[in-house]
């Protein structure tokens, strides 16, 4: 029997370990925490945790839940982070993953011995130690480690990551400014402006922002029903959608995008130009400099603050490997169906990868491959290298050349790509012992 060591228990860790031992597979889990959730774990100490205090989802929850396990009929259709710990708690739970997880450990190495084992260090209270294992699957997100930006100058206040931010009552009386479009950016700026003394919003280019509801329906349900269509008709149509609803940019004091709907991550926020619109949220051009308290924008104007927010993103970092081996924090990520290395067959990347949509249904999908070929019942091509450059020169969007979108997939064409690997009975929701229902699971962890 195969031994394998999963790195993490959020989303797709959990996943992962499922549909491992559905192989019969021998697994460890180590996670850096203390409970099953990844992010998803709210914490007011900082930690791995990147949701906020009042975080829902973006993307509904019929879109976003594991094929095996549906969340409950009662969720609302964007869940919150409590609810959303709770149904991967109960996911565990339900498939008996907690005997197989290492809480409160930390990877400090993963080496690839000369034999073709990894060699894995880690550490739980000081102690340190060291196991072999047949293979290794990379679960340790991508949301963790705060990419910074660079101005000239320096700020005398408080500057932080959006990933610091857990309650918002820090804001109370303070002149805030938050810098970036996307999803946390608009978030902070939104649930800061109802306890500032003042709340602005510094926009480099512009975004397309998309709102969670079109015609009565969650947005990503309505796009479903045209995946259909060719890539630039869909994004005029998303692009009308939108103009539909909110309007054009002039409205706002917002730079127009500059891009085609799809070319960069949209950002899902029905309340940011409600609040604008109602003087709580103040727009702003790109930071030129700060000084000070002082903020110098490229239009020539200026401002004073007490708190600046970077929304600004994350850097791919798996701080367990060599740099010289495997790193992945700049450019593209050379991995076939976005999770496995072109030499190396026993290393598997699970939820690597940024779709427009949910992550973690396509993680189920990669899990059930990984675990298939480390039980005999899938086979890898033989020319993968060839067929990760094919990817990589035929990406779902062609996107602008940022950090950001280094590992963009559609969520729709990338799940039916993965699920030409797997057979068709590939759902199994059975758990391995006797348990109460899943939705009793949830509604008991909830109302813990």
């Amino acid at each position: 029997m195969k031994n394998v060591c999963v790195i993490g228990a959020g989303p797709s860790g959990i996943t992962a370990a499922k549909n491992l031992l559905d192989e019969g597979l021998q697994v460890t889990v180590y996670d850096y925490g203390k409970e099953v959730g990844g992010n998803w774990v709210f914490s007011e100490d900082e930690s791995h945790s990147s949701v906020f205090e009042t975080t829902h989802i973006i993307s509904s929850k019929t879109l976003s839940q594991y094929a095996d396990f549906p969340m409950p009929a009662d969720y609302p259709d964007y869940p919150s982070h409590k609810q959303l710990a709770a149904y991967f708690q109960s996911y565990a739970q339900y498939f008996g993953l907690y005997p197989f997880i290492r809480f409160q450990t930390e990877v400090k190495e993963a080496e690839l011995t000369a034999d073709g084992k990894w060699l894995i260090t880690t550490e739980h209270r000081g102690q340190t130690e060291t196991a072999i294992f047949d293979a290794l699957v990379v679960c340790n997100g991508h949301h963790w480690q705060p990419r910074w930006p660079s101005y000239p100058g320096q700020f005398a206040g408080e500057y932080i990551h959006s990933h610091h931010v857990k309650r918002f009552s820090r804001f109370k009386d303070k002149r805030v400014l938050v810098i970036g479009g996307g999803n946390s950016a608009c978030d902070v700026a939104v649930e800061s402006s109802r306890v500032s003394a003042r709340t602005d919003i510094s926009w480099r280019r512009g975004y397309w922002i998309t709102p969670k509801f079109l015609f009565g329906e969650p947005a990503d349900v309505v796009g479903k029903r045209m995946k259909f269509l060719p890539r630039s008709l869909w994004s005029r149509v998303s692009e009308f959608s939108i103009r539909l609803k909110f309007g054009s940019h002039k409205h706002y004091g917002l730079p127009e995008p500059d891009h085609r709907f799809g070319q960069t991550h949209p950002t899902i926020n029905d309340e940011l130009y409600y609040f604008m619109r109602h003087g709580k949220i103040h727009p702003r051009p790109e930071i030129a400099r700060w000084e000070g308290h002082t903020v110098y924008f490229t239009d020539g104007s200026q401002a004073e603050y007490d708190t600046v927010v970077a929304c600004t993103g994350y850097v791919i970092a798996h701080p367990f490997f060599d740099k010289s081996f495997i790193d992945y924090s700049q450019g593209e990520v050379p991995l076939y169906l976005r999770m496995m290395h072109p030499t190396i067959q026993n290393l598997y990347f699970i939820g690597l990868f940024q779709p427009l949509g949910c992550i973690w249904p396509a993680a189920e999908l990669q899990a059930k491959i990984a675990a298939r070929e480390l039980a005999g019942k899938w086979q890898r091509p033989s020319n993968i290298q060839a067929l990760i450059d094919k990817e990589l020169k035929n990406p779902d969007f062609q996107q602008i050349n940022t950090p950001r979108h280094t590992i963009t997939v559609d969520f729709h064409r990338f799940s039916e790509r993965l699920l030409k690997h797997l057979p068709k009975d590939y759902v199994r929701k059975e758990p391995r012992q006797a348990v109460a229902t899943a939705s009793e699971l949830i509604t008991n962890s909830s109302a813990s």
